[in-house]
Protein backbone atom coordinates (compact mmCIF):
# COMPACT_ATOMS: atom_id res chain seq x y z
CA UNK A 1 0.00 0.00 0.00
CA UNK A 2 1.29 3.84 -0.73
CA UNK A 3 1.65 5.67 2.12
CA UNK A 4 1.66 9.29 1.38
CA UNK A 5 2.30 10.96 4.25
CA UNK A 6 5.47 10.40 7.18
CA UNK A 7 4.93 7.29 9.16
CA UNK A 8 6.92 8.47 12.24
CA UNK A 9 3.46 10.50 13.12
CA UNK A 10 1.41 7.16 13.71
CA UNK A 11 4.81 5.77 15.48
CA UNK A 12 4.89 8.28 17.66
CA UNK A 13 1.47 8.18 18.58
CA UNK A 14 2.21 4.87 19.44
CA UNK A 15 4.64 5.54 22.65
CA UNK A 16 3.36 8.34 23.81
CA UNK A 17 -1.08 8.78 23.54
CA UNK A 18 -2.94 10.14 26.00
CA UNK A 19 -6.22 10.23 24.72
CA UNK A 20 -6.27 6.75 23.83
CA UNK A 21 -4.95 5.57 27.07
CA UNK A 22 -7.65 7.49 28.70
CA UNK A 23 -10.02 6.24 26.72
CA UNK A 24 -9.11 2.54 27.84
CA UNK A 25 -9.30 3.27 30.86
CA UNK A 26 -12.77 4.71 30.77
CA UNK A 27 -13.75 1.58 29.21
CA UNK A 28 -12.51 -0.42 31.66
CA UNK A 29 -14.75 1.77 34.31
CA UNK A 30 -17.66 1.09 32.51
CA UNK A 31 -17.22 -2.56 32.27
CA UNK A 32 -16.64 -2.26 36.19
CA UNK A 33 -19.89 -0.97 36.81
CA UNK A 34 -22.06 -2.18 34.08
CA UNK A 35 -20.47 -6.03 32.72
CA UNK A 36 -23.10 -6.35 30.43
CA UNK A 37 -21.43 -4.03 28.06
CA UNK A 38 -18.04 -5.81 28.79
CA UNK A 39 -18.41 -7.77 24.96
CA UNK A 40 -19.34 -4.58 23.51
CA UNK A 41 -16.30 -2.47 24.40
CA UNK A 42 -14.22 -5.22 24.76
CA UNK A 43 -14.64 -5.56 20.78
CA UNK A 44 -15.00 -1.85 19.92
CA UNK A 45 -12.00 -0.64 22.31
CA UNK A 46 -10.36 -3.36 24.22
CA UNK A 47 -9.52 -5.47 21.56
CA UNK A 48 -7.56 -2.73 19.88
CA UNK A 49 -4.13 -1.90 19.51
CA UNK A 50 -4.33 1.71 18.68
CA UNK A 51 -7.11 4.32 18.43
CA UNK A 52 -7.48 4.28 15.11
CA UNK A 53 -8.29 0.73 14.53
CA UNK A 54 -10.80 1.03 17.45
CA UNK A 55 -12.69 4.05 16.00
CA UNK A 56 -12.64 2.71 12.33
CA UNK A 57 -14.04 -0.72 13.94
CA UNK A 58 -17.10 1.13 15.40
CA UNK A 59 -18.17 2.78 12.94
CA UNK A 60 -18.15 0.32 10.23
CA UNK A 61 -20.08 -1.68 12.73
CA UNK A 62 -22.60 1.09 12.77
CA UNK A 63 -22.54 1.15 8.65
CA UNK A 64 -22.67 -2.46 7.87
CA UNK A 65 -25.56 -3.68 5.83
CA UNK A 66 -26.29 -6.37 3.68
CA UNK A 67 -25.20 -5.19 0.66
CA UNK A 68 -21.56 -4.87 2.82
CA UNK A 69 -20.57 -6.03 5.98
CA UNK A 70 -18.47 -4.53 8.32
CA UNK A 71 -15.29 -6.18 8.15
CA UNK A 72 -15.32 -5.12 4.34
CA UNK A 73 -16.03 -1.30 5.46
CA UNK A 74 -13.49 -1.85 8.31
CA UNK A 75 -10.94 -2.53 5.50
CA UNK A 76 -11.44 0.15 3.40
CA UNK A 77 -11.26 2.40 6.37
CA UNK A 78 -8.16 0.48 7.23
CA UNK A 79 -6.78 1.46 4.07
CA UNK A 80 -7.64 5.15 4.51
CA UNK A 81 -4.88 5.19 7.30
CA UNK A 82 -2.59 3.33 5.82
CA UNK A 83 -2.73 6.35 3.09
CA UNK A 84 -2.59 8.60 5.68
CA UNK A 85 -0.63 8.04 8.41
CA UNK A 86 -1.93 11.55 10.13
CA UNK A 87 -5.29 10.52 9.89
CA UNK A 88 -4.91 9.65 13.35
CA UNK A 89 -4.33 13.15 14.01
CA UNK A 90 -7.06 14.48 13.49
CA UNK A 91 -8.94 12.02 15.01
CA UNK A 92 -7.85 12.84 18.20
CA UNK A 93 -7.77 16.73 17.31
CA UNK A 94 -11.71 15.88 16.58
CA UNK A 95 -11.74 14.15 20.14
CA UNK A 96 -10.57 16.78 22.46
CA UNK A 97 -12.93 19.12 20.29
CA UNK A 98 -15.94 17.17 21.61
CA UNK A 99 -14.95 16.90 24.99
CA UNK A 100 -14.10 20.42 24.87
CA UNK A 101 -17.65 21.85 22.84
CA UNK A 102 -20.07 19.37 24.43
CA UNK A 103 -21.55 19.86 27.90
CA UNK A 104 -22.99 16.46 27.85
CA UNK A 105 -19.14 14.73 27.21
CA UNK A 106 -16.91 14.55 29.67
CA UNK A 107 -14.86 11.27 28.37
CA UNK A 108 -13.58 10.52 25.43
CA UNK A 109 -15.83 7.18 25.16
CA UNK A 110 -19.13 8.91 24.50
CA UNK A 111 -18.34 10.04 21.09
CA UNK A 112 -15.82 7.37 20.21
CA UNK A 113 -19.06 4.50 21.09
CA UNK A 114 -22.52 6.68 20.91
CA UNK A 115 -22.12 10.12 18.98
CA UNK A 116 -23.34 10.32 15.38
CA UNK A 117 -21.72 13.59 14.65
CA UNK A 118 -18.34 11.96 15.50
CA UNK A 119 -18.88 8.34 13.55
CA UNK A 120 -19.85 10.71 10.70
CA UNK A 121 -17.04 12.87 10.52
CA UNK A 122 -14.62 10.25 10.65
CA UNK A 123 -16.15 8.01 8.18
CA UNK A 124 -15.92 10.81 5.71
CA UNK A 125 -12.41 11.27 6.43
CA UNK A 126 -11.69 8.23 5.85
CA UNK A 127 -13.81 8.34 2.14
CA UNK A 128 -11.91 11.52 1.71
CA UNK A 129 -8.66 9.46 1.74
CA UNK A 130 -9.95 7.05 -0.41
CA UNK A 131 -11.55 9.39 -2.80
CA UNK A 132 -8.09 11.33 -3.00
CA UNK A 133 -6.56 8.05 -3.88
CA UNK A 134 -9.24 7.22 -7.03
CA UNK A 135 -11.26 4.61 -5.39
CA UNK A 136 -13.93 7.13 -5.83
CA UNK A 137 -17.35 4.23 -5.93
CA UNK A 138 -15.95 2.80 -2.81
CA UNK A 139 -15.50 6.95 -1.14
CA UNK A 140 -18.99 7.41 -2.42
CA UNK A 141 -20.64 4.30 -1.14
CA UNK A 142 -19.78 5.08 2.31
CA UNK A 143 -21.15 8.40 1.68
CA UNK A 144 -24.44 6.92 1.20
CA UNK A 145 -24.29 4.19 4.19
CA UNK A 146 -23.22 7.44 6.36
CA UNK A 147 -26.39 9.52 4.94
CA UNK A 148 -28.45 6.40 5.29
CA UNK A 149 -27.66 5.26 8.72
CA UNK A 150 -26.46 8.67 10.44
CA UNK A 151 -28.63 11.19 8.40
CA UNK A 152 -25.41 12.63 7.46
CA UNK A 153 -24.61 13.76 3.85
CA UNK A 154 -20.86 14.85 3.81
CA UNK A 155 -19.29 14.60 -0.21
CA UNK A 156 -16.15 12.60 0.20
CA UNK A 157 -14.17 15.42 -2.15
CA UNK A 158 -14.57 17.71 0.72
CA UNK A 159 -11.51 18.63 2.65
CA UNK A 160 -12.04 19.03 6.78
CA UNK A 161 -9.52 20.74 8.91
CA UNK A 162 -8.51 19.20 12.45
CA UNK A 163 -10.91 19.91 15.50
CA UNK A 164 -14.17 20.17 13.84
CA UNK A 165 -17.12 19.53 16.27
CA UNK A 166 -20.93 17.93 15.11
CA UNK A 167 -22.74 18.40 17.37
CA UNK A 168 -26.05 16.02 16.95
CA UNK A 169 -25.37 15.69 13.13
CA UNK A 170 -28.77 14.81 12.10
CA UNK A 171 -29.44 16.60 8.64
CA UNK A 172 -26.02 17.93 7.65
CA UNK A 173 -25.15 18.34 4.31
CA UNK A 174 -21.99 19.80 2.50
CA UNK A 175 -21.52 19.52 -1.03
CA UNK A 176 -18.85 18.65 -2.94
CA UNK A 177 -16.91 22.12 -3.59
CA UNK A 178 -17.30 22.83 0.09
CA UNK A 179 -14.19 23.59 2.50
CA UNK A 180 -13.63 22.92 6.31
CA UNK A 181 -10.54 24.51 7.68
CA UNK A 182 -9.68 23.66 11.42
CA UNK A 183 -11.66 24.18 14.96
CA UNK A 184 -14.99 24.93 13.35
CA UNK A 185 -18.24 23.82 14.96
CA UNK A 186 -21.30 22.90 12.86
CA UNK A 187 -24.54 22.16 14.28
CA UNK A 188 -27.81 19.91 13.03
CA UNK A 189 -29.50 20.90 10.41
CA UNK A 190 -26.92 22.87 8.41
CA UNK A 191 -26.57 23.14 4.69
CA UNK A 192 -23.40 24.18 2.80
CA UNK A 193 -25.09 23.87 -0.46
CA UNK A 194 -25.35 25.31 -4.25
CA UNK A 195 -27.74 27.47 -5.44
CA UNK A 196 -28.75 25.81 -8.03
CA UNK A 197 -27.43 23.61 -10.98
CA UNK A 198 -24.15 25.72 -11.51
CA UNK A 199 -20.74 23.28 -12.50
CA UNK A 200 -17.65 23.99 -10.63
CA UNK A 201 -16.71 25.71 -7.41
CA UNK A 202 -20.36 26.29 -6.12
CA UNK A 203 -20.01 25.47 -2.52
CA UNK A 204 -19.20 27.59 0.62
CA UNK A 205 -15.75 28.04 1.66
CA UNK A 206 -15.75 27.51 6.28
CA UNK A 207 -12.58 29.35 7.63
CA UNK A 208 -11.34 28.84 10.89
CA UNK A 209 -12.65 29.00 14.04
CA UNK A 210 -16.40 29.50 12.86
CA UNK A 211 -19.70 28.56 14.80
CA UNK A 212 -22.56 27.52 12.78
CA UNK A 213 -26.24 27.43 14.66
CA UNK A 214 -28.91 24.88 14.25
CA UNK A 215 -30.72 24.79 10.76
CA UNK A 216 -28.28 27.56 8.98
CA UNK A 217 -28.26 26.95 5.45
CA UNK A 218 -25.37 28.56 3.83
CA UNK A 219 -25.37 28.74 -0.08
CA UNK A 220 -23.13 28.84 -3.14
CA UNK A 221 -19.23 29.99 -3.57
CA UNK A 222 -19.08 32.16 -0.95
CA UNK A 223 -16.83 32.60 2.71
CA UNK A 224 -17.71 32.24 6.11
CA UNK A 225 -14.45 34.40 7.37
CA UNK A 226 -12.15 33.42 10.16
CA UNK A 227 -14.21 33.26 13.80
CA UNK A 228 -17.23 34.36 12.59
CA UNK A 229 -21.33 33.50 13.65
CA UNK A 230 -24.06 31.93 11.53
CA UNK A 231 -26.86 32.66 13.55
CA UNK A 232 -29.25 29.62 14.16
CA UNK A 233 -31.85 29.15 10.96
CA UNK A 234 -29.88 31.57 8.86
CA UNK A 235 -29.99 31.67 5.52
CA UNK A 236 -26.39 33.21 4.34
CA UNK A 237 -25.64 34.37 0.39
CA UNK A 238 -23.00 36.17 0.55
CA UNK A 239 -19.64 36.13 2.18
CA UNK A 240 -19.38 37.06 5.78
CA UNK A 241 -16.37 38.89 6.93
CA UNK A 242 -14.23 38.27 9.70
CA UNK A 243 -15.28 38.42 13.33
CA UNK A 244 -18.70 39.22 12.41
CA UNK A 245 -22.04 37.40 13.67
CA UNK A 246 -24.96 37.23 10.84
CA UNK A 247 -28.31 36.19 11.04
CA UNK A 248 -31.75 36.57 9.51
CA UNK A 249 -33.38 35.43 5.45
CA UNK A 250 -31.52 36.21 4.27
CA UNK A 251 -28.90 36.59 6.63
CA UNK A 252 -27.70 40.20 7.64
CA UNK A 253 -24.53 41.34 9.43
CA UNK A 254 -25.75 41.76 12.83
CA UNK A 255 -22.66 41.84 14.88
CA UNK A 256 -19.46 41.30 16.09
CA UNK A 257 -18.39 37.55 16.64
CA UNK A 258 -17.49 37.58 20.60
CA UNK A 259 -14.12 36.10 20.96
CA UNK A 260 -11.33 34.75 18.11
CA UNK A 261 -13.22 31.40 18.31
CA UNK A 262 -16.97 31.36 18.92
CA UNK A 263 -17.05 27.94 17.55
CA UNK A 264 -14.91 27.30 20.75
CA UNK A 265 -16.74 28.65 23.22
CA UNK A 266 -19.94 27.71 21.60
CA UNK A 267 -21.61 31.02 22.90
CA UNK A 268 -25.57 31.18 20.10
CA UNK A 269 -25.99 34.53 22.60
CA UNK A 270 -25.40 37.79 20.94
CA UNK A 271 -24.64 40.49 24.04
CA UNK A 272 -26.03 44.22 23.32
CA UNK A 273 -22.62 45.41 23.38
CA UNK A 274 -21.55 43.51 20.34
CA UNK A 275 -24.55 44.50 18.47
CA UNK A 276 -24.83 46.95 15.51
CA UNK A 277 -26.89 48.77 13.49
CA UNK A 278 -27.23 45.83 10.74
CA UNK A 279 -25.51 46.21 7.52
CA UNK A 280 -27.97 45.58 4.23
Amino acid sequence: MVQTTNPRGRAALKTVDPIWDQLRAEAEVVIAREPQLAGLLHASILHHETLESAVAHRIAARLESDELGDGMIRQAFEDAIELDSDIGLSIRADLAAVVDRDPVADRFLEPVMYFKGFHALEAQRFANRLWNAGRKDMALYLQSRVSSALQVDIHPAVPIGKGVFIDHGTGVIVGATAVIEDDVSILQNVTLGGTGKEQGDRHPKIRRGVLIGAGAKILGNIEIGVGSRVAAGSVVLKSVPSCTTVAGVPARVVGRAPCADPSRSMDHVLDEAEIFDPVI
